[in-house]
């Protein structure tokens, strides 16, 4: 696996999560509004998201996303190498109380920029049709939609269908 570099834009602070992350991280990720979209059913103990933080990842890094001067991680960002040294897929998690100030587009932004610059070409993301936020920053970002797959997943709330977007390295404008 690559290494999880530190990173940085204007605002923000993005270094690698770790299980200390998992007291910062909980309300989200047991707030059933935020988490509905999930694959994964909203966690009901921070021991839970402790021990998912702390497990080692074959192919997935994930980066908590920080403000500058302020450590707390308020969201993360993570890629998995699909296809070694060619193809990543990208996920990320914001609080809510910073929804809105173009956080989750500038933390993207800067991982994506990252991983193209270690020689991706291209990053896609799997996403719930009714995920209207996270499609809109999709899009905003420049990826385009590439299939949808109906039934695709069986989640806390059902079957659900997907929608596939991507990004190829030529086509980013950062």
């Amino acid at each position: 696996m690559r290494p999880i570099p530190v990173l940085e834009t204007a605002r923000l602070r993005l270094r690698e999560r770790t299980a200390d992350d998992a007291e910062a991280l909980f309300p989200s990720l047991s707030d059933p509004e935020l988490m509905r979209w999930w694959s994964h059913a909203p966690y009901t103990r921070v021991d839970e998201v402790r021990a998912m933080f702390a497990e080692p990842f074959d192919v997935w890094r994930a980066w908590a996303i920080t403000m500058k001067g302020d450590d707390t991680a308020i969201g993360f960002v993570a890629v998995g190498e699909k296809r070694q040294g060619n193809v990543s897929e990208i996920g990320y998690m914001l609080a809510r109380a910073h929804w809105g100030a173009g956080i989750a587009r500038e933390a993207v932004s800067r991982v994506i920029e990252q991983v193209f610059a270690e020689g991706q070409r291209r990053v896609f993301a799997d996403t719930d049709p009714d995920n209207k936020a996270s499609r809109a920053l999709l899009e905003r970002l420049g990826f385009k939609r590439e299939g949808y797959l109906r039934a695709e997943w069986e989640t806390h709330i059902g079957v659900r269908d997907t929608t596939l977007y991507g990004l190829l390295k030529e086509e980013w404008r950062c």
